[in-house]
């Protein structure tokens, strides 16, 4: 048999082969991580009152990434950009957009969604990350991940649900194009907790690193009803310091 009668699987059959060629209706959807954020470095919760937008440095590396995708072109055409509300995810975004899209004709628009937020902290809010644990405490989410950050904020688990339906409905909303969506370490994170089927209460802390500026790529494939990861935490060429 001809390398070429193979094809893209090289013989492999479908119910044997993991992962075949993308299918009709496959949505990819593109998480970026903002960069570097005032927040990040300040000890400073970061929700929409303590979120003050990205350092000089998280410009450079959002920058850094937009470079890269001009010279790679490895989106392709991107049909739609998101970005949670909060502005460290507002800024990367629009630092992105003009190296989004058609050749010449970047996307339009940044369309804001709350639901792809960082975990909500409720009171806990703009408060440095001391003066949290002073008036809350600190959840233990590895034995209960249902307990809430601070009063009006949310739990774990609340938090990979919320994030789970959220990203399947930019599937739904973008059938067979390509989304990119400025978010935060923790969407992503939920992302892999949700998708991949883990314990949130076993896989919460600390077991991956999702650097400033960095890609984590899924597809929605409607035919297999299914998540597949292409990518995590790609950072290449994105500046550390």
């Amino acid at each position: 048999m001809s390398g070429a009668s193979l094809g893209a699987s090289f013989g492999v059959p479908e119910g044997v082969r993991r992962v075949g060629a993308r299918s009709e209706g496959t949505a990819r959807i593109v998480l970026v991580r903002h960069g570097e954020a005032v927040c990040n470095v300040s000890g400073i919760v970061g929700g929409k009152t303590g979120c003050t937008g990205l350092t000089d440095l998280g410009r450079r590396q959002v920058q850094a990434l937009a470079d890269r995708l001009v010279r790679t072109g490895e989106l392709g055409v991107v049909d739609a950009l998101y970005a949670s509300v909060l502005p460290r995810a507002v800024e990367t975004a629009e630092l992105l957009r003009p190296a989004l899209g058609l050749e010449g004709a970047p996307v339009t628009e940044v369309v804001q969604d709350c639901d792809l937020c960082e975990l909500h902290p409720g009171e806990a809010d703009a408060m440095t990350w001391q003066q949290v644990i002073d008036s809350f405490g600190v959840p233990d989410w590895d034995n209960d991940p249902g307990l809430v950050i601070a009063p009006g904020g949310e739990s774990w688990s609340g938090f990979v649900h919320r994030v789970s339906v959220a990203l399947r409905g930019l599937a739904d909303r973008h059938p067979g194009e390509v989304v990119v969506a400025a978010v935060h370490a923790g969407v992503i994170e939920a992302s892999l907790v949700g998708f991949l089927q883990l314990s949130p209460a076993s896989s919460r802390r600390g077991w991956v690193r999702i650097g400033h500026a960095s890609l984590t790529e899924w597809e929605w494939e409607p035919k297999g009803s299914r998540w597949i990861l292409v990518r995590v935490a790609d950072a290449c060429g994105v500046p550390t310091a």
